[in-house]
This record gives structure tokens, C-alpha cells and sequence, in this order.
């Protein structure tokens, strides 16, 4: 049995969209623009998008949690930094925000961590606006990074107060 024109374009256009996602996972809009983008019709990707969504190939949920958890632990992103990246894919804002959030204690150890890889001392107004700048450039919202930062400078000061070993 042969294949009509409508179903080889079909399972062309079902072949290149799986090779895509092979190559990179997608959000269903990024693929979307990716297939519109090779001149399909718009039915066509409709089509194709919707089996690969049935199938659990095309899942933004399951994309947007691993891009919040890659983001988070490997780049150190903040999640107002992660929603706005997840938002700018084509992601429903709702899901981009549940994503993204993570428990206040959290964004506040890791914003910390990042402040002591940093290494700056937090001793003055200039390295403490650096560090929110830092912190805010990365995702991490005012409060939180306002929290962190006193948090590293009281540990600092700790530190630096400590007595030495063996004195």
C-alpha cells in the first residue's frame, strides 16, 4: 500500500520535528516556529505538533523543569531569571512561575554560595551593591539577595573575629 502525497508530507514534516527534538529539547512553540519556519502549512504542524504532544515526545512541563533545575544548579540562576528565560521560550507564564520557584531557603543558600565562590569581602557599601548587582543580574530578586548578602558579611565578620588556632 502506498502512501498518499498528504501522509509522506505528514510523515516528513513528523520525521524533521523528532530529528529536532533529538537534536535539542524544545518547547511546543519554539517547534512550532522551528517547522513553520521550513514552510510547512500551518494545519500540517498543527498536526504534528498535537501527535508528538499524545505521544510524550513534546512535553513543556517536563522541559521546563529540567531548564529550571539545569539553570538553577549549573549556571546559578535565580528563578525570576529562570521564569523570564522559560516565558521568553513560549512557555505559559503559569508554568514558567511554577517552574521556577523554589523554597525561600534555597534561592537563599545558593545566592549565598554564590557570594562566597565570589569571594568579594562585603565590607562596604561598594562591594555590598556589587553583590546586588551581581545577585539581581543572576535572578535573585532584591529581598532575597538583600538577605544573602548580609548573611555572607555576617559570616565574613565571623571569620575575620575568629581567633587563630593555637592561640
Amino acid at each position: 500500500m502506498e502512501l498518499g502525497a498528504a501522509d509522506r508530507e505528514r510523515s516528513a514534516a513528523l520525521n524533521a520535528a523528532v530529528g529536532a527534538l533529538h537534536r535539542r529539547e524544545r518547547t511546543v512553540a519554539e517547534l512550532r516556529e522551528w517547522l513553520l519556519g521550513r514552510e510547512l502549512r500551518a494545519d500540517l504542524v498543527d498536526d504534528v505538533l498535537t501527535a508528538l504532544v499524545e505521544v510524550g515526545e513534546l512535553d513543556d512541563e517536563r522541559f521546563a523543569s529540567a531548564f529550571a533545575a539545569d539553570k538553577r544548579e549549573l549556571s546559578g540562576w535565580g528563578s525570576e531569571r529562570i521564569e523570564a528565560a522559560l516565558t521568553d521560550r513560549g512557555l505559559d507564564p503559569r508554568l514558567a512561575e511554577t517552574a521556577a520557584s523554589e523554597p525561600r531557603e534555597s534561592g537563599l543558600e545558593r545566592a549565598a554560595e554564590l557570594l562566597r565562590r565570589r569571594g568579594d569581602p562585603l565590607h562596604d557599601e561598594a562591594s555590598r551593591t556589587r553583590a546586588l548587582s551581581f545577585l539581581t543580574r543572576r535572578g535573585y530578586g532584591y529581598e532575597l539577595a538583600y538577605d544573602a548578602i548580609r548573611l555572607t558579611g555576617r559570616e565574613a565578620a565571623a571569620q575575620r573575629h575568629r581567633p587563630a588556632h593555637g592561640q
